[in-house]
C-alpha cells in the first residue's frame, strides 16, 4: 500500500480511529465555523500514529470515508529537541514550529539559569496546553505522526538520553546524535556543561533560545528527509 502522505489541499484532522472516523466537538466546530466546510467537502483524517485516509465532511460529527487507509512509516532516526523553560509564550512558539518541522519528541526542561519556574500545578497545566498546540500544528502541517510532547524534565534525564548540548561547539548538529538540548537565555551552567559534555553549534552567531530550538529542528528534519546534507 502507498505510503504517500496527504497533500495540503484539504483540511487535515486528528481522529481516534481512521477506520471509523468521528470528529471531536472542537474539530467539528473548527471545520464548520472557521473553515466553513460544506456537506460533501473533501478532507483527510489521521490517527497521529502513521495512518490516514481521505474523507468527506458530512456535518455534525460525521465523516464519510472516501478512500483506503494509508500508512506512512515512522521516520528514522527519531529526532528529539529539548528546550529550557522560557518566558512568555515562547514555549508555545517552539512546540508549534517543531511540530511543523517534523520533530518527533519535544522535551521542555528546567535549567539552572532558567528564569521561569513551574510548580507542579502549573507544569501539569502547561503540559496540557503544549500538547494541544502540537495537535493543532500537526493538523495544520498535514503530519501523520503526532509528536510526543513530554512533561517538563531536568538535565540529568537529558544526560541519560545522550543529549548533545547546543552551544558554540566546533561541529554542527548531526543525525548521528539526534537528541539535542537548547539551554536558557542565560547560558549553560558549569554543572550542566559537565552533565552534557558533547556540544554542537548552529553557526557563528548567538541565537535566542527559541530560535536555536527551531533551527536545530529544521536542520535535523531536513537532513533526515534528504533535503540537506
Amino acid at each position: 500500500m502507498s505510503s504517500q502522505p496527504p497533500d495540503g489541499a484539504a483540511p487535515h484532522v486528528l481522529v481516534d480511529d481512521v477506520e471509523a472516523p468521528v470528529l471531536s466537538d472542537d474539530a467539528r466546530h473548527h471545520l464548520d465555523r472557521v473553515r466553513r466546510l460544506r456537506d460533501g467537502d473533501a478532507l483527510t483524517v489521521t490517527d497521529g500514529r502513521g495512518a490516514w485516509r481521505a474523507g468527506r465532511f458530512r456535518g455534525r460529527a460525521e465523516i464519510e470515508p472516501d478512500g483506503p487507509v494509508i500508512t506512512v512509516p515512522s521516520p528514522e532516526p527519531e529526532v528529539t529537541v529539548a528546550f529550557a523553560l522560557t518566558t512568555s509564550d515562547k514555549p508555545d512558539l517552539v512546540v508549534q514550529k517543531l511540530t511543523e518541522l517534523g520533530v518527533d519528541r519535544i522535551v521542555p526542561f528546567r535549567a539552572d539559569r532558567s528564569v521561569v519556574r513551574w510548580d507542579e500545578t502549573k507544569a501539569a497545566r502547561q503540559h496540557e496546553r503544549l500538547v494541544a498546540i502540537a495537535r493543532s500544528a500537526c493538523e495544520q502541517s498535514h503530519r501523520c505522526w503526532l509528536p510526543v510532547v513530554e512533561p517538563v524534565t531536568d538535565v540529568a534525564d537529558l544526560a541519560a538520553r545522550g543529549a548533545v548540548r547546543l552551544d558554540r561547539g566546533p561541529v554542527g548538529v548531526s543525525l548521528d546524535r539526534p537528541v539535542v538540548a537548547v539551554g536558557p537565555e542565560g547560558g549553560w551552567s558549569d554543572r550542566e556543561r559537565a552533565a552534557l559534555p558533547d556540544a554542537a553549534g548552529l553557526g557563528p552567531h548567538v541565537l535566542r533560545a527559541e530560535t536555536a530550538a527551531i533551527t536545530a529542528g529544521a536542520l535535523l528534519g531536513a537532513m533526515r528527509s534528504g533535503w540537506a546534507r
